[in-house]
């Protein structure tokens, strides 16, 4: 049995839903195959603990909807009523001494608020915001939906620019070296290093100071999808389908058909033959892709020798989904209610060290004994995601997948598993009393085995497809001849978090392979290129 499309796309997450709907629109025929039994990947609403409880079992924070063009292609408020919200509190760190350190959406309030711990730091904050968002809006967001250019010829398109000289001078800096320079009171600094990092990149690594800025800019500007993760998945969904575009779900391919060097096709495990009469995009890891589906013997040995020195994650993330009762009521809220209505809540954590001792621990397969993490409770903004009346939580907190003591298999051990969530609710009591056992109503826990169990290409829990590195980034992710979306294998594209330009659902990966895929194919766009990186590449900055 055989059948042909022009484009076969590997992989239904929020990155081949991007290429897809991008291609299928502009009228190739498109096939998406995703071997779980839902599409949209990290983009997950699912009942998991009670019925009529949606849980945001992956990604929940939308980090990029005020740039992502893919928003506004799509139109995705208007017409496919995917809506997002913005809560105007972003994160809080409560202090033992009753005090809470809070990041706004709005610049006047978040000075305000740190400067009850610290004039110094409320100026500095202020100084650094600016900076911040004048290295987003120049070059980083713009470079999010552009194509790599290699590290030397990118510095020197940057050097002499001087409104970008702090993100230069700050991106050879590890966070804690940046953060320590620019913060003196401890909670502060802890805020922004958690902030900072919390997303992969290690505390004490030179090289990545522009993902700080990033994250920094980042933290006063998340949202979610109203109704849930899963509805923006489903939006890009109905678009392709919309134009007449496929998607198969429980298909896991077998391999690439490989003929004279170029790819042609994919072999399913039932036999079935996918003709690809244009193009194949993985989204995948690129151990399924190369050494799986393409097969090293299609493959230069040095190449090959890069796919396998590949790295992940150094840490992955336990996460436990709550239905309650009732929202938290925090012990910092009794003198402001609106403390209760935060989107992000970093509990634990008051100091650098506090970060810095539990990330080593993980670096090193321990659990630390004393829970911290951060939390997030969507009903608070979105009450729709829960019965009336009732609320949902998710605590994230990270944890090594080897544990040091019985390996991966550990979080198999139910006891283990409980004993870990147990200790995650008795921090999260300590600070919102009010979460008793009779609170809370059912959990379900997610440990860095279940990560890989669930999402395969998220090895060894590794849920950005690959560490966050200086030599794996940028034109280096996934190594020189992939960054940019092509690889060694004719008409066979890359698309997902181990690409350029990485992992969360930050919308570049796949909108750079269709871009790629177009350009090389002579495939008319029907979108146009967003006025950021118009600007960036007339300031000749990409």
């Amino acid at each position: 049995m055989e059948k042909t499309y022009d484009i076969i796309i590997i992989g239904a997450g929020p990155n081949g839903l991007e290429a897809g709907a991008y291609l299928a629109k502009a009228g190739q025929s498109v096939l998406l195959l995703e071997a779980r039994h839902e599409m949209g990947g990290g983009l997950a609403t699912e009942e998991v603990t009670m019925g009529g409880f949606l849980h945001n079992t992956h990604a929940i924070y939308m980090m990029m909807v005020d740039y992502a063009p893919v928003y506004s292609d799509f139109q995705f408020e208007d017409k496919y009523q995917c809506k997002h919200i913005y809560p105007p509190l972003q994160f809080v760190l409560p202090v033992s001494d009753g005090r809470a350190l809070c990041l706004y959406s709005d610049l006047e309030k978040t000075v305000q608020s740190i400067s009850k711990f610290s004039q110094k730091d409320a100026k500095a904050y202020r100084d650094i915001y600016r900076e911040c968002q004048q290295a987003m809006d120049e070059f980083i967001a713009p470079a999010t939906f552009a194509p790599p250019l290699p590290a030397l010829d990118q510095v020197i398109r940057l050097q002499g620019k001087e409104s970008l000289k702090f993100m230069l001078e700050a991106s050879e800096k590890a966070p804690i070296e940046l953060i320590e320079e620019h913060f003196e009171n401890e909670h502060v600094r802890a805020l922004m290093l958690y902030v900072a990092t919390h997303w992969g990149v290690a505390y004490d690594q030179a090289g990545l100071g522009y993902l700080v800025l990033l994250y920094l800019n980042r933290a006063t500007n998340y949202r979610m999808v109203r109704g849930g993760s899963h509805r923006a998945a489903q939006a890009l969904h109905k678009a392709i389908h919309e134009a007449q575009g496929v998607v198969l779900d429980n298909e896991k391919p077998k391999r690439f058909i490989i003929e004279s060097g170029k790819v042609t096709g994919v072999e399913l495990h039932d036999g079935t033959i996918m003709k690809a009469g244009k193009a194949v995009i993985s989204t995948i890891d690129p151990h399924q892709t190369f050494l799986n589906l393409v097969g090293e013997e299609n493959l230069e040995k040095d190449f090959v020798d890069s796919i396998k020195g590949w790295q992940w994650e150094n840490h992955s993330l336990f996460t436990l989904q709550l239905a309650l009762d009732a929202a938290p009521d925090f012990s910092v809220a009794a003198s402001d209610p609106e403390l209760n209505k935060s989107f992000v809540y970093i509990l634990g954590y008051e100091s650098p060290d506090d970060i810095c001792r539990d990330i080593d621990l993980v670096d090193k397969g321990e659990l630390p004994a004393r829970a911290a993490f951060n939390c997030c409770f969507p009903t608070v903004h979105d009450p729709i995601q829960a019965p009336k009346g009732k609320h949902t939580g998710i605590i994230s907190r990270f944890a090594p997948y080897d544990l040091k003591d019985g390996g991966s298999n550990r979080w198999l051990r139910q006891d283990y598993k409980e004993q870990v969530a147990q200790s995650c609710l008795e921090t999260l009591q300590k600070y919102a009393p009010n979460m008793t056992g009779d609170k809370v109503l059912w959990t379900y826990v997610s440990t860095p085995r279940d990560l890989e169990n669930k999402f395969p290409d998220m090895v060894k829990g590794s849920y950005k497809q690959g560490q966050y590195h200086p030599l794996q980034m940028g034109y280096l992710r996934p190594n020189e001849e992939c960054s940019n979306g092509r690889s060694p294998i004719k008409n066979l594209y890359l698309g997902g978090s181990s690409n350029y330009p990485g992992g969360c659902v930050i919308w570049g990966a796949g909108y750079l392979a269709a871009n790629a895929v177009a350009d090389d194919l002579g495939i008319k766009k029907w979108w146009s290129e967003p006025a950021l990186l118009t600007k960036a590449k007339q300031s000749g900055l990409l």
